[in-house]
């Protein structure tokens, strides 16, 4: 089978489980066949238990973001503001870092929802999208896909929620949750 070099499009998103789950898993086949993966996780309060596995394996290189210091719905005006500015500067260091060439797979973690929160501006996103490397896979994940972000992507799976145990009170369990 001949190697297709096309870099493809991916949104996970929804409000079921298992978005986050996925990417990582494809950065482990990515890395598995000796691609190299750069994996940034938005909208997190600390590093997921998934990525001290991940950083230990050959190929993926895991680029901190700004951390949230608390939910969205209890930040001020200024903090929403300071997460902006920080989640774009980022983005311009992910753009300057895949530009030479060097990542087969780019995973943003959560790009989706800090782009609906008003974290991460969609039209630098929607650029940085449009003028990537070629051969750049890039995986989105997050829960509120804008139709434009739809539209560029070449892959788009809804996680849809039918029964979660946080419907019943258990809260997020370390290792399985988060």
């Amino acid at each position: 089978m001949a190697e297709n070099n096309l870099g493809c499009i991916h949104i996970y998103y929804g409000n079921g489980k298992g978005k986050t789950t996925c990417a990582m898993g494809l950065a482990v086949r990515a890395a598995g066949c000796g691609k190299k993966v750069l994996i940034i996780q938005f909208m997190k309060t600390g590093r997921s238990s998934e990525i001290a596995v991940l950083e230990s394996l050959p190929g993926i290189e895991i680029m901190d973001a700004p951390r949230m210091k608390k939910f969205s719905f209890r930040m001020t005006d200024e903090e929403k503001q300071e997460m902006l500015t920080a989640d774009n500067a980022v983005l311009g260091k992910i753009r300057e870092k895949v530009a030479g060439g060097d990542y087969d797979l780019l995973i943003m973690d959560e790009t989706l929802g800090s782009c609906h929160k008003g974290f991460l501006d969609e039209q630098l996103l929607i650029d940085f999208l449009k003028n990537k490397p070629e051969h750049l896979e890039v995986v989105m994940t997050g829960r509120h896909p804008d139709d434009t972000l739809m539209d560029i992507a070449d892959y788009v799976t809804e996680m849809h929620k039918v029964k979660h145990p946080y419907d019943q009170g258990i809260m997020a369990r370390r290792g399985i949750e988060f």
